[in-house]
């Protein structure tokens, strides 16, 4: 009896974030006899009624996949998913109704958590029904570790000669700071509290960012002078307005404003990390970049405290002054090593041992997925799919045309620029020179933003 392995289809939303990542997530599978597919997400759901039959890896559970999962399991497809937003989470109560929906989780064959306290919650959602949960971390952190860091050692090496000992900015204010401002989702809960609305979790959380947002771009001019000798990068976050932080920009030659490429690069070369809540200061934990949280508002309940418990902490304009003086003249490194694992332990696993990528492997494997497709759906079954997906692909590629939609095609090229199958050839040489591994791979392009990676030969 012949095998035949099931397709693994990965989707990718947000390529600067998780496109390294998920390629070597794609050469774990591949090298292990399954036959991939990765690219665009909204790309990959277009054409998912092509697809061969397999597992589809969605990165969220929320209300908004109730469609698309319903599409995906008629079609014959199995689901497999993870949160790409469950390591930095709001209050339990509020992340359930934010970001998972008991009918989602129905349609999962299996749970991936980056950790034990992601496990936790799911285990406690009122909707969880029972899906396995594995404990597998996320190949975001498999690129931090030091036997793949080196991944990005030319670039940050290029970085470093470039802009000499340069401060790195991350933001994350999409929320009241959207590339398409309508799209801005705490904006109004925000604006309506100040106009003396309900105190909601949105309304609060908003007013926190909104703040925030506004003390960011207060801090910039002070830090531009108070550093006078050295560059000073923001990078906003992928799904933000670049507008407000390019007007700074224009007034101060030492302020520069990017968003291109993997932050990881900007991370391994920068001399200090500011932000407030976000994920990438726990990836520079990782890494060992000296990080300062900066607080000039404490937001209780709405402050997102995992980040900023592995940086040192600025309450005022002239902490972080001091703090930043201190780390740019080699007088303060990270928080000590044992400090920042003793606080990632229960929310990471893989910061060593098997690679993140290989464990998630592990669990389709164990799963049977490399030995057998998922089972053949009735046939009325996979037309109502069918039919309900090219329905589906119409309407998005109108809206595609909409001004200020959030599936307008400039949004999609902003979070998901052109890349050749060439280019993600190159990429996974380079994953495995590092680690001796994937020299038998091969990418094939499907279609301008879709890829299959399999054996040779």
């Amino acid at each position: 009896m012949s095998v035949q392995p099931s397709t693994i289809i990965i989707p990718v939303e947000s390529q600067v974030r998780e496109l390294d990542a998920k390629i070597l997530l794609a050469c774990a599978a591949a090298e292990r006899g399954f036959p991939v597919i990765i690219g665009s997400r909204a790309f990959i759901h277009f054409q998912v009624d092509s697809l061969p039959r397999g597992v589809y890896l969605a990165k969220s559970m929320r209300t908004l996949s109730i469609r698309m999962f319903s599409i995906l399991r008629d079609l014959g497809h199995e689901i497999v998913g993870w949160d790409e937003e469950g390591l930095v989470r709001w209050p339990d109560d509020e992340y359930y109704r934010w970001r998972l929906s008991p009918v989602t989780l129905k349609k999962l064959s299996h749970l991936l958590t980056w950790g034990e306290d992601d496990a936790r919650v799911l285990r406690n959602y009122p909707g969880y029904p029972g899906t396995p949960i594995h404990l597998t971390g996320n190949p975001r952190i498999d690129l931090l570790r030091p036997e793949l860091r080196a991944f990005y050692q030319q670039k940050a090496d290029l970085l470093r000669e470039k802009y000499g000992d340069f401060i790195l900015i991350n933001t994350n204010f999409s929320k009241v700071n959207h590339f398409f401002p309508r799209l801005s989702e705490l904006k109004k809960p925000a604006l309506a509290l100040e106009a003396g609305g309900e105190e909601t979790f949105d309304a609060g959380k908003g007013r926190l960012k909104q703040v925030l947002f506004e003390y960011f771009q207060e801090m910039l001019p002070t830090l531009c002078r108070l550093m006078p000798g050295h560059t000073i990068v923001v990078r906003p976050h992928p799904a933000e307005n670049h507008g407000p932080w390019l007007d700074i920009a224009k007034q101060y030659t030492t302020l520069k404003i990017f968003n291109e490429d993997s932050v990881t690069p900007w991370l391994m070369a920068a001399k200090v990390l500011i932000a407030n809540g976000c994920t990438t200061m726990i990836e520079a934990a990782v890494l060992g970049t000296p990080t300062v949280a900066y607080q000039p508002v404490i937001g209780g309940k709405y402050d997102d405290d995992l980040p900023n418990e592995v940086s040192h902490r600025a309450f005022s304009l002239e902490e972080l002054g001091v703090l930043v003086k201190e780390i740019m003249a080699g007088e303060k490194g990270p928080l000590e090593e044992t400090e920042r694992r003793r606080i990632l332990a229960p929310h990471i696993t893989a910061l060593d041992g098997r690679l993140s990528c290989d464990r998630m492997v592990d669990v389709l494997v164990e799963a049977g997925y490399r030995h057998n497709l998922p089972p053949a759906v009735p046939l009325g079954s996979y037309v109502r799919g069918w039919l309900h997906n090219r329905v589906r692909t119409a309407s998005k590629k109108i809206n595609m045309r909409r001004p200020g939609h959030r599936n307008n095609f400039a949004y999609h090229q902003h979070r998901f620029p052109g890349v050749t199958a060439d280019e993600i050839q190159t990429r996974i040489k380079r994953l495995g020179a590092l680690i001796g591994r994937f020299e038998h791979l091969r990418v094939e392009r499907l279609s301008e933003y879709i890829f299959r990676i399999d054996q040779s030969g």
